[in-house]
C-alpha cells in the first residue's frame, strides 16, 4: 500500500509538472486563417483591443502618438529584469502578458513588474494554443493564470492575449469564438498593431524598424521578455524609446492608453464634437486588487508548481548521480577487475604450495528433495584427494535426508537436527566436521568435478581465511533465469574481482564458499543475527584481518528462481539481510586496523553500488519516459542509449572474463529495465522493513532440481541423529570487550540434542 501510494503521488506530480512545463515556441507560428464569415467586419478592421464583455462587439485603438509596449511569455529571471531596467531608465511603462506557470515559478519578479508601475495581462497558464483545447481547458488556462497573479502580486487583470495570435484581421471563426468566451469571463482581448519580430532575433535595427508606427498613428507593439535569448530586444528598446519620445510619442500601458482614449471620447461628447448617441464607457482601473479567494487558490497553485518542479529537479539530479555512479563503477571495474583477471591468467600465477589437506563439505538442507541427490553426488565424487560430505537435514518435512542416505556413498554423512535455521545447520555441520578446511554448499547446488580442488587452492596463502567460488545459473531455460545468469556474471562475479583487489570482499556466497576453521572460530562461527549469514560472516572475517578472495575457476551450478514472484522473495531476503549485516558492522567505520579499513572502504562501496545505485537506477527509465513525452526526443534518446551502451560494454567485459558466450546479452536491455524496477521495489521494501523494525522470515523457494533424481533405495532402518555439540560456535568469555569475536551471535545457535528413548528404534 505504501509503495502504491508513493508511486501514485510521484506519477501525479510528474503529470502536473509535464502540464506546467509546456515548451515556449514562437508566438507567430505559421497557421492558416480559417473561415471569417462569422467575424463582424468591424472587428476584422478594428483596433487591437477587442471588447466582447456584456454582449458587445467593439474594438478600440490608443490615441495618436501613443505607444503601448507589450511583452509576452515572461516573467523570465534573466531577461525580464533587464527589460524593466530599460523601462525605468527611460521613464516608460509596459504591459506584460505573463504565462501563469512562470508567474508561479517567479512570484517575486512578477511583483516587481507591478511595483514599477507596469501592468499585467494573461497569456494563459501553459502557453497553450487555445484553438486546440476544449472549452473547460481554455477556462482553466485563464483562471489558473489569474489566481497565480493574485497570489504573486495581490492584483487582478482584465486583459488577455492568446499565444500565437496576431492582429484583428487574422481573427477567424474559431478564434472569434474563443474571443467571445473570454469576453463572457470579463476579459478584454488584446492583439497588436505591430510585431517587432524580436522572437526571430533579426538584429537590433530590424527590430526597431518593425516596431516603428506609420506617421503619427498609435500602436500596441509586440515584444518578448522570455522564451529565448532576448539581448537584441533589450538593446532595441534602449534605442527605440528615446527615439520615439523625440518624435513626440508617449509610452503608456494598454489600460492607461485605453483610458486616455475614453477621456478624449468623453471630452468630444461634452463639447459636441461627437454624436450624442456615442456611448461613453467608464475608465478601467489599472492593476485592481485581487479577490481574497483568488489569493488562497493561488497559494495552493504556486506550491503545487514548486513541488512539481522540485521533484523533477530531484529526479534530474538523481539521474546525474546514477550516471556518475555507473561511470565510476565501470571505470573501477575496468581498472581493478581487469587487473585481477590479467593477474589470474598469468602462466606463473600461484597462491602458494598446492593444497591437499582434507576437506569437509557442509550441506545445510531444508526440503531439498529435488536437488539434494545431484548436489551430494557432485560433491562426493570430486577429484580432490579426501572429501568428507556432511549433510545437515534441518528438520525437513520431505524426503531430503532419506534421499541423501539412500545414496550410500562412503564419504557422506547425514545428520538430522530440529529445524533451527540455516546458521544453526551450518554450525552443527562445522562442529561435526573432521577437517579444518570447510566448504559450505547450498542443497540445490551442483559442483563440477574439480571445483573443490580449485576452491581450496587459495589457502596456500596463509593470510587467506575464506574463498568465494564462481556461482553459475544452471537452469537457463526461462527468461527470468536467463536474466539472473546475466546478473550473476555482470553483477556478482565482476564485483568480486573488484572487491578482492580492494581487499574488502563483502560476501562469500552460500552456494560455494570455503573457510578455515580457525578463521570461523575467531568470529564466533556463523551468526544467526541476520538473514544474510554469508555476508555477515564474510564481513566479520574481513574485520578480523583475514583475506577473502575470489576463485573464478571453482564453479558451482545453482538453481535460480524461475518466476518473478520467487525472484522477488529471494532478492528481498538478500537485500534485507545485507542491510542487517551492514548495520551490524557499522562500527567498523570508526575502528582502526583491518576492521577500520573494511569499514571505510568495503561498507561505502557496498552502500553505493549495492544499495544506492540499484535503488536510484529506475530514474534512468523515468527520465526516458518523461523525456520522450515532454522533452526533446533526440537528447533523451542519446542520454538513455549512452547509459545502455555503457552497460553493454561492461557486460561484454564481464562475459569475456568469465568466458561465457555472449548470445545471452541480446536480452540485456529488457533485463536491465526489468531489474531496475524489481530491485528498486525490493530495496524500498527492505529499507521500509528495516526502518519499521519488521522481521522478515525465510522464504523457501520452489525447486525443480538441476538433474533428474533417481529412485533411491529404501532408507536404512536406523537414522543418524547429530549428537549433542557444545563446542561450536566457540565462545571466548575471558576476552576483553574490544576483543570479543566480531559476528558472534547474541545467543548461541541451537544445537541438536540426543533424542529421547521414545524416538529411538
Amino acid at each position: 500500500m505504501l509503495g502504491t501510494l508513493v508511486l501514485g503521488f510521484f506519477v501525479a506530480v510528474l503529470v502536473v509538472q509535464a502540464y506546467i512545463n509546456a515548451e515556449f515556441t514562437a508566438d507567430h507560428k505559421e497557421t492558416e486563417v480559417g473561415d471569417q464569415d462569422g467575424v463582424p467586419l468591424s472587428i476584422r478592421g478594428g483596433g487591437p483591443i477587442v471588447n466582447t464583455t456584456g454582449g458587445q462587439e467593439t474594438t478600440s485603438r490608443l490615441p495618436d502618438r501613443t505607444i503601448a509596449l507589450t511583452f509576452d511569455d515572461g516573467p523570465d529571471p534573466i531577461w525580464t529584469p533587464k527589460v524593466l531596467q530599460v523601462l525605468r531608465e527611460n521613464d516608460a511603462h509596459g504591459t506584460f502578458f505573463v504565462v501563469g506557470s512562470q508567474v508561479a515559478r517567479h512570484p517575486a519578479l512578477t511583483k516587481d513588474i507591478v511595483a514599477d508601475g507596469n501592468e499585467l495581462g494573461l497569456h494563459t497558464f501553459t502557453h497553450a494554443n487555445m484553438q486546440l483545447l476544449a472549452p473547460w481547458r481554455r477556462r482553466l488556462e485563464l483562471s489558473q493564470n489569474q489566481v497565480a497573479i493574485a497570489k504573486a502580486t495581490g492584483v487582478h487583470t482584465n486583459l488577455a492575449r492568446f499565444p500565437y495570435s496576431s492582429k484583428t484581421d487574422a481573427i477567424d471563426d474559431t478564434n472569434w469564438k474563443i474571443v467571445k468566451e473570454a469576453g463572457q469571463a470579463g476579459y478584454l482581448v488584446v492583439v497588436n498593431d505591430l510585431d517587432s519580430e524580436d522572437w526571430q532575433r533579426p538584429g537590433i535595427d530590424q527590430i526597431i524598424h518593425n516596431a516603428m508606427p506609420a506617421g503619427e498613428s498609435s500602436a500596441i507593439i509586440l515584444f518578448h521578455d522570455a522564451g529565448g535569448d532576448r539581448s537584441q530586444t533589450v538593446a532595441a528598446l534602449a534605442k527605440f524609446i528615446p527615439l520615439m519620445k523625440a518624435r513626440g510619442y508617449r509610452f503608456t500601458t494598454v489600460t492607461e492608453g485605453l483610458n486616455l482614449g475614453i477621456e478624449e471620447q468623453s471630452a468630444a461628447v461634452k463639447s459636441g464634437r461627437a454624436p450624442e448617441s456615442t456611448s461613453v464607457i467608464p475608465a478601467l482601473p489599472l492593476n485592481p486588487a485581487a479577490a481574497p479567494g483568488d489569493e488562497w487558490r493561488g497559494t495552493a497553485l504556486i506550491w503545487t508548481v514548486r513541488l512539481a518542479d522540485g521533484l523533477v529537479t530531484v529526479v534530474a539530479g538523481l539521474f546525474v548521480v546514477v550516471g556518475v555512479l555507473t561511470i565510476g563503477r565501470t571505470a573501477l571495474l575496468l581498472l581493478l577487475a581487469g587487473r585481477h583477471a590479467r593477474q589470474r591468467r598469468r602462466p606463473d600465477w600461484r597462491w602458494g604450495e598446492p593444497v591437499t589437506d582434507p576437506v569437509s563439505v557442509i550441506v545445510p538442507a531444508y526440503n531439498e528433495k529435488e536437488g539434494i541427490e545431484a548436489a551430494v553426488r557432485s560433491l562426493a565424487g570430486g577429484d580432490y584427494p579426501e572429501i568428507e560430505v556432511v549433510v545437515v537435514d534441518d528438520g525437513s518435512t520431505d524426503d531430503t535426508a532419506e534421499i541423501a542416505e539412500g545414496l550410500r556413498l562412503p564419504n557422506v554423512r547425514v545428520v538430522r537436527v530440529p529445524n533451527g535455521g540455516k546458521s544453526n545447520a551450518l554450525n552443527t555441520g562445522i562442529a561435526l566436521a573432521k577437517h579444518d578446511l570447510i566448504v559450505t554448499v547450498d542443497g540445490d547446488t551442483v559442483f563440477e568435478r574439480d571445483s573443490i580442488q580449485k576452491l581450496v587452492q587459495p589457502f596456500g596463502d596463509p593470510a587467506v581465511g575464506a574463498v568465494a567460488g564462481n556461482v553459475k545459473v544452471g537452469n537457463r531455460g526461462t527468461l527470468v533465469s536467463t536474466w539472473q545468469h546475466i546478473e550473476y556474471v555482470i553483477g556478482f562475479n565482476l564485483d568480486r574481482r573488484l572487491y578482492e583487489t580492494l581487499n574488502c570482499m563483502p560476501t562469500v556466497p552460500g552456494a560455494i564458499g570455503a573457510f578455515r576453521r580457525e578463521a570461523l572460530a575467531q568470529v564466533g562461527g556463523i551468526s544467526d543475527e541476520t538473514l544474510a549469514e554469508d555476508t555477515d560472516v564474510t564481513m566479520a572475517l574481513c574485520r578480523q584481518g583475514w583475506r577473502v578472495v575470489y576463485e573464478e575457476h571453482a564453479k558451482a551450478w545453482t538453481e535460480a528462481p524461475t518466476t518473478l514472484e520467487q525472484l522477488y522473495r529471494q532478492r528481498y531476503r538478500w537485500s534485507y539481510g545485507t542491510m542487517q549485516a551492514m548495520w551490524k558492522h557499522r562500527r567498523a567505520l570508526f575502528d582502526k586496523g583491518p576492521s577500520g579499513r573494511f569499514g571505510r572502504v568495503g561498507l561505502p562501496f557496498l552502500a553505493l553500488f549495492g544499495v544506492a545505485l540499484p535503488m536510484l537506477a529506475p530514474v534512468v527509465d523515468i527520465m526516458l519516459v518523461y523525456g520522450l513525452v515532454f522533452w526533446e526526443l533526440k537528447e533523451t534518446l542519446i542520454a538513455w542509449l549512452g547509459m545502455l551502451a555503457l552497460q553493454v560494454f561492461t557486460a561484454l567485459v564481464a562475459f569475456r572474463f568469465d568466458r561465457e558466450p555472449v548470445k545471452a546479452l541480446w536480452r540485456l536491455p529488457l533485463q536491465q529495465f526489468a531489474y531496475r524496477q524489481l530491485m528498486y521495489l525490493v530495496l524500498i521494501q527492505s529499507a521500509t522493513t528495516a526502518l519499521t523494525g519488521g522481521r522478515l522470515r525465510w522464504h523457501k523457494l520452489n525447486r525443480a532440481g538441476l538433474v533428474t533424481r533417481s529412485t533411491p533405495p529404501p532408507p536404512p532402518v536406523s537414522t543418524t541423529v547429530a549428537p549433542a555439540v557444545d563446542s561450536w560456535p566457540p565462545t571466548v568469555p575471558d576476552l576483553p570487550r574490544q576483543q570479543q569475536p566480531i559476528g558472534r551471535a547474541v545467543a548461541p545457535p541451537t544445537t541438536p540434542a540426543v533424542p529421547s528413548p521414545a524416538h529411538r528404534e
